[in-house]
């Protein structure tokens, strides 16, 4: 198992509400790239979700070999950049889209670990019930690129927590689950911290079955694009912002081609986060 590069981490289900029970623990989501690291003395290895080798792309997370001693492990978890204290996937793009991975970007940009789980330890572990892999997992010290992801048992208030932080959500999950590689079970079940606000729709854009609405917000008296939100044809906007009269572009920071409007009807957004320059992070509409 130590060597078959195709496992693919355990997926989660999604609710809208926590669930308070006993049989679950409860975790922090951390918004950054999911991955499975492989790591003993003479090897290491870093696979994606789906599969792709980021091994290059985070030098330093190699220091986790140090931990390990003899051992030949597995750890799923989340690679992640931080602002002031919090997970930060804005600035984890930034190194994500950089082509050369550099001392000074390491430096400008350090990534970290966090462990929520082992796969293996000189043995496949799937099979053992969540919590006695958590047991297992507890063995590793954490480090400055490696942290073991806390557990909580009351979800309820780490959840409010979570919304009062400002982090992604939280993931619940079943203390016997066993690890399902590559499955999407209702083991684990993540409630995402979603943000709301309204949002002027300045213009358009048509495509087979879907119309994309272009957002923005006034900041100083200034139309600024915010993002872009897709919405069903027959969502009730549409028939009004087709029959309006076309007017020129009023973004002052974008300049995409579209069909613009007066930029009088607000709609409202469900989002995760806002990026450093202030645009939408799945941004959705309510049909």
């Amino acid at each position: 198992m130590f060597h078959n590069n195709k496992l693919r981490p355990m997926l989660l289900s999604e609710e809208a509400k926590v669930l308070q029970d006993d049989r679950y623990l409860y975790e922090i989501k951390f918004d950054g790239i999911r991955a499975l690291i492989y790591v003993s003395k003479r090897e290491f290895r870093i696979l994606s979700r789906k599969g792709t080798d980021l091994t290059n792309h985070y030098p330093e997370l190699k220091t986790i070999q140090d931990i390990v001693g003899d051992h030949q492990v597995i750890f799923d978890g989340e690679i992640i950049a931080t602002s002031k204290g919090l997970p930060s996937f804005s600035l984890l793009q930034k190194r994500m889209r950089a082509k050369k991975v550099s001392d000074k970007l390491i430096a400008e940009i350090p990534v970290s670990f966090v462990a929520f789980d082992i796969v293996y330890d000189n043995k496949d572990v799937t099979n053992l019930p969540l919590i006695e892999r958590k047991k297992l997992l507890e063995k590793y010290r954490d480090t400055d690129y490696f942290v073991k992801s806390r557990v909580y048992h009351d979800g309820i208030s780490l959840f409010k927590m979570v919304k009062k932080v400002g982090l992604e959500g939280i993931v619940e999950k079943v203390k016997s689950s066993t690890y399902y590689v590559g499955e999407r079970t209702h083991s684990w079940i993540k409630v995402k911290n979603i943000k709301v606000d309204n949002f002027v729709v300045h213009g358009f854009l048509e495509k087979t079955n879907t119309i994309t609405l272009l957002l923005g917000e006034y900041k100083n008296n200034k139309l600024c694009y915010v993002g872009k939100v897709s919405v069903n044809k027959k969502h009730e906007l549409i028939n009004t912002l087709q029959k309006m009269k076309k007017i020129n572009n009023q973004f002052v920071n974008f300049d995409e081609e579209a069909t613009y409007v007066k930029p009088v009807h607000e709609v409202r957004v469900h989002f995760l986060e806002r990026t450093i320059s202030g645009m939408l992070r799945h941004a959705t509409i309510e049909e």
